[in-house]
């Protein structure tokens, strides 16, 4: 049966936030260097994850703009049929075929790039080339350029908070090692002294 404890009874924890930060008896040298290790990765954490991020994202939006710049897209003719497989079940099947075109400057190219299944040889198609005429891929557009920088910018955020965390965890380790290795030197002294005065 469970028994009622009066009121009075009830533990109360005390609570002592920053205690590290305070001047108090119990507090060591190794219990300040752990606060401002603490600190240090939190403010490694708002600030250098958010300028990493920034900084990764406003890179690769400045690279996609580049290629988006340098990619032409420029029309090419068919020189094989390209036709739509069995397995095919989508309009969006891609195939490698072979195309001409020619540049500005009047040279005629060929090679192979990627299109659409269900062409026909001879049909007219869009491709990407790069300022001296040799086949590129598409650029990504605007909105999914925008997209795939937020990404690599999280990316690179969360890559430093991972490296913060694990430096900072390493270093909580040395000073809790430290911190033992005290408690053992101090129990040694003082340990058999109080036991003798206890017995």
């Amino acid at each position: 049966m469970r028994e009622d404890r009066p009121a009075n009874s009830k533990r109360r924890r005390t609570k002592a936030p920053l205690w590290r930060w305070r001047n108090n008896p119990i507090r060591r040298r190794d219990d300040v260097l752990e606060a401002w290790l603490v600190l240090a990765m939190w403010v490694l954490f708002a600030v250098g994850g958010t300028v990493a991020g920034l900084v990764t994202a406003h890179a690769a939006n400045q690279v996609f703009t580049q290629q988006r710049a340098e990619q032409i897209p420029t029309r090419a003719v068919l020189l094989d049929d390209v036709p739509r497989t069995a397995a095919s079940g989508t309009d969006r099947d891609l195939a490698l075929a072979r195309v001409r075109w020619t540049t500005s400057d009047g040279t005629t190219h060929s090679g192979m790039t990627l299109l659409t299944t269900g062409r026909n040889a001879g049909s007219t198609v869009r491709i990407w080339t790069d300022t001296q005429g040799k086949l590129s891929t598409q650029p990504p557009t605007p909105a999914k350029a925008a997209v795939e920088a937020g990404l690599l910018g999280t990316s690179a955020a969360l890559a430093l908070s991972g490296v913060v965390f694990g430096i900072g965890s390493a270093g909580r380790w040395c000073l809790d090692r430290r911190r033992i290795q005290q408690w053992d030197r101090e129990w040694t002294l003082v340990g058999p002294q109080w036991g003798h005065k206890t017995s």
